[in-house]
């Protein structure tokens, strides 16, 4: 297994994050990453090595998946940021306005002048830090699961894009849930230019990735699958429902399995053998994992009960599949076990494969 690691992670370093009404320490940190290096050289399996993409190819990846204003607003927002006031050059960037949908209520057709407004014109959440090292480590992530996509065009079984800040949240034109760009989308979108007809994305992560539901709902060339917490009590909490199946082109192409907080792991495969019978239906010829670690029993901010030994099966469950397949890592937050569930788990695909 080919793993792609961002080598300018640790430039997007959160100080603090708003939860539940609360300013903490930000869950999202460095040393999830190097958590997960140090199992891969503990146990290595494969190639190790930083993505080669030109800047002008990485830009065209971007912009298939992500609205240009959106990500000129990426671009600048910690420079505007810090000219709003040079004290915020300490601080990190947080929304504290939102122009909230209602027909007489807010207008989003404009371009507010002040950095402050802006977050909220782009972020849903209070809990995803902006900082003055965001931008370039969510490009270089981006660039990762970029290679990662190309490498498994060009005959590798299976890539890993080891990066942070994580990408499933992210939408086409906003962010939130600590992600800026979708890694998984990018990826997806470059095995569907470089010659799949349909490509499969199977989410496992704890929280519902609504950023890539949202990029692919219109679409029947990705299938975008999700086993998550149920959104009427789990985060995001605005999308993730049964009900939603796609729209348009895409109608039964989107599909989730909302699962209660405390799932165990025999509910949890069944859920996930329903999503691979789901994928085999199809014919998708090639499969992008968001790859999140926050099922398990331990993880902070999340709910479910997979214990670090689960893992290897999920990874063989996978495998069954025979796809060429990216990997993209996405939540995880039980920092201490992060890299034993991430390894165990392609470990266990790289046996079944």
């Amino acid at each position: 297994m080919l793993t792609l690691l961002n080598p300018r992670h640790a430039e997007h370093i959160g100080r603090h994050e708003m939860f539940r009404g609360r300013l903490v320490d930000s869950h999202e940190s460095p040393a999830r990453v190097e958590h997960v290096l140090a199992e891969l050289r503990r146990r290595p399996l494969g190639e190790l090595r930083e993505p080669a993409v030109g800047d002008n190819e990485l830009m065209s990846a971007l912009r298939a998946v992500h609205e240009p204003r959106y990500l000129d607003f990426l671009a600048s927002a910690w420079d505007d940021w810090v000219a709003l006031d040079p004290a915020n050059a300490g601080i990190d960037a947080l929304p504290s306005v939102w122009p909230l949908p209602n027909r007489h209520g807010f207008r989003q057709d404009g371009w507010p002048q002040n950095i402050a407004a802006r977050l909220g014109q782009f972020a849903f959440d209070s809990g995803t830090p902006l900082t003055a090292g965001s931008w370039v480590a969510a490009r270089a992530g981006a660039a990762c699961a970029l290679g990662a996509a190309r490498a498994v065009l060009g005959g590798e079984r299976c890539a890993f894009a080891l990066t942070r800040p994580p990408g499933h949240h992210a939408g086409p034109g906003f962010y939130g849930g600590y992600c800026f760009l979708n890694n998984a989308a990018i990826a997806a979108q470059a095995l569907r230019d470089g010659g799949p007809a349909r490509v499969a994305m199977l989410d496992v992560d704890y929280h519902h990735g609504n950023g890539t539901q949202t990029i692919f709902y219109e679409r029947a060339d990705v299938l975008t699958l999700s086993l998550h917490g149920d959104p009427r009590t789990e985060y995001p909490f605005f999308l993730g429902h049964a009900d939603e199946r796609g729209a348009g082109a895409g109608e039964g192409f989107n599909r989730n399995w909302p699962l209660p907080r405390g799932t165990a792991l025999a509910p949890w495969r069944s859920a996930l053998d329903e999503a691979l019978q789901a994928v085999s239906d199809v014919g998708a010829t090639a499969l992008v994992v968001p790859l999140g670690l926050d099922t398990f029993e331990g993880d902070p901010i999340s709910g479910f009960q997979l214990r670090s030994a689960d893992y290897a099966g999920i990874g063989a469950a996978l495998a069954s599949l025979k796809l060429p397949t990216v990997f993209t890592f996405e939540g995880g937050y039980a920092v201490a076990e992060v890299g034993t569930n991430a390894v165990n788990l392609l470990e266990g695909f790289e046996r079944a494969a």
